[in-house]
């Protein structure tokens, strides 16, 4: 059954200091099926309160959003600004290994998250930040290991369609693809729209995305800027942009 998700990433952020705890005023006022939960990495420190606080507000949360930079512990690199300009560097294998355990281990937080507040699926971005798709090989590769970890604690793991600064989003899906042939989507229209793919997904060469059942999720936001316009990325609400 089709379901129609407010996220709470719309309802909790900065402005109101992200306190989850706003929920419990929030989510009753809304018209929806339910909601899509984000984590923050600020929660980590307060995860069993956390747990607790959603498990009493009653809430129906079929999908969680894991916490957005869990993708950038894969690609066992960093990019840094010097005050002049982006420099990328790649971590030492002691360094990799340590990052890259950090990120194991708040992604099965996330994971435990998520099965205590009864969501089914999760949605991960695979890759993310500044340093985004620049070692994608090796985001893509670690992807079986989590992909693993998240079947055994019943989670569906769909990988987002997030904005890429090498190549493009579906570019990635399709080598994910043919790594994984079970590989889930996530498909975003605001991801979409910034590398000019809002319509790919309908074109012969890309039908398998739908017609084999890839893609389980949507996420319909607007988007008014140009060709991977990096000033614009600001969400906006459907029908404030050109998607």
């Amino acid at each position: 059954m089709n379901q129609v998700l407010v996220s709470t990433g719309a309802l909790i952020g900065r402005p109101n200091g992200r306190d989850y705890r706003l929920l419990k005023e929030y989510v009753p006022r809304l018209s929806c099926d339910g909601i899509e939960f984000m984590m923050y990495s600020t929660w980590y420190e307060v995860v069993d309160t956390l747990i607790s606080d959603l498990k009493s507000y009653h809430m129906n949360v079929p999908v969680m959003h894991c916490q957005k930079t869990i993708g950038e512990s894969l690609a066992g690199m960093e990019t840094t600004w010097d005050g002049q300009q982006f420099c990328d560097r790649v971590f030492s294998e002691e360094e990799d290994r340590d990052v890259f355990q950090v990120g194991c281990n708040n992604f099965v937080t996330n994971l435990r998250v998520a099965g205590e507040i009864g969501a089914k699926s999760m949605v991960l971005h695979l890759w993310n930040g500044t340093v985004s798709d620049k070692n994608i090989e090796k985001n893509i590769e670690r992807f079986g290991i989590f992909n693993e970890l998240a079947k055994k604690a019943g989670i569906r793991l769909m990988v987002e369609n997030v904005i890429c600064n090498q190549k493009d989003p579906m570019t990635h899906m399709k080598r994910l693809r043919e790594c994984y042939p079970e590989v889930l989507f996530v498909y975003d229209t605001k991801m979409a729209a910034f590398h000019n793919q809002t319509e790919n997904i309908f074109l012969p060469e890309w039908e398998w995305m739908l017609s084999e059942g890839h893609v389980q999720h949507f996420h319909m936001n607007d988007y008014g800027g140009g060709y991977m316009d990096w000033g614009n990325l600001r969400v906006l609400p459907i029908g404030a942009g050109r998607v």
